[in-house]
């Protein structure tokens, strides 16, 4: 069985190496290569890959979460890869949430990669055993769910933005603000603006 390959990253040199890399492994054909989120998605449909492997940022436009959802709602939908070398954890939990069917970082070896590729075409997922490891520790302690205005808030604060700023900023009153941080604090388990802006960038929240 061939496997047929769009390879989706917004750095030209990445899409080289992986095409040698790729190229090298029998049975798998490299039929387009895209730079951006909506470009994969046009070329999917005209091409009809197996796999898609898609970089996690993608510059401008849409990124490789938001890609991955958009693929896999295609008919016929193509088994999606990450491989970024991003790995935080929101950013993991996002792209399988998505449909990824795998989540690899730039690190691991070509045979990985090449691995991976035929499993996910398999119709399987593909997890290094840390990655795998981490997803079920995160659907046993999911990340808390914040309301669109309290991660507004969240950014607001991981800039270093006062009571006053985020309040003019977001149109509302200080005291609208501080009950905001208190409810955010609550959730993410945190006592000090300090911690709470570590653990946003340390989750991805931010």
């Amino acid at each position: 069985m061939t496997v047929s390959v769009l390879l989706v990253d917004d750095h030209p040199v990445v899409r080289t190496g992986l095409r040698a890399v790729l190229d090298a492994g029998d049975g798998i054909t490299i039929v387009g290569e895209a730079a951006t989120g909506e470009e994969a998605i046009t070329l999917t449909s005209h091409l009809n890959p197996d796999v898609v492997l898609c970089d996690l940022r993608l510059g401008e436009g849409i990124g490789g979460v938001e890609t991955t959802a958009a693929l896999r709602s295609l008919d016929p939908a193509p088994a999606v890869l990450i491989l970024t070398t991003f790995d935080r954890d929101a950013e993991v939990f996002g792209a399988i949430e998505a449909g990824a069917a795998g989540y690899l970082l730039k690190e691991v070896a070509p045979e990985v990669i090449v691995e991976a590729i035929r499993q996910a075409a398999r119709g399987g997922m593909y997890l290094t055993p840390d990655m795998s490891a981490r997803v079920v520790q995160g659907m046993r302690n999911p990340l808390p769910k914040l309301t669109g205005r309290e991660l507004e808030v969240l950014k607001l604060l991981a800039t270093g933005a006062t009571n006053r700023e985020m309040a003019r900023s977001l149109f509302v009153t200080e005291a609208t603000i501080k009950s905001h941080l208190v409810h955010i604090f609550t959730k993410l388990g945190v006592d000090s603006r300090a911690r709470a802006i570590h653990v946003a960038w340390e989750t991805g929240l931010v």
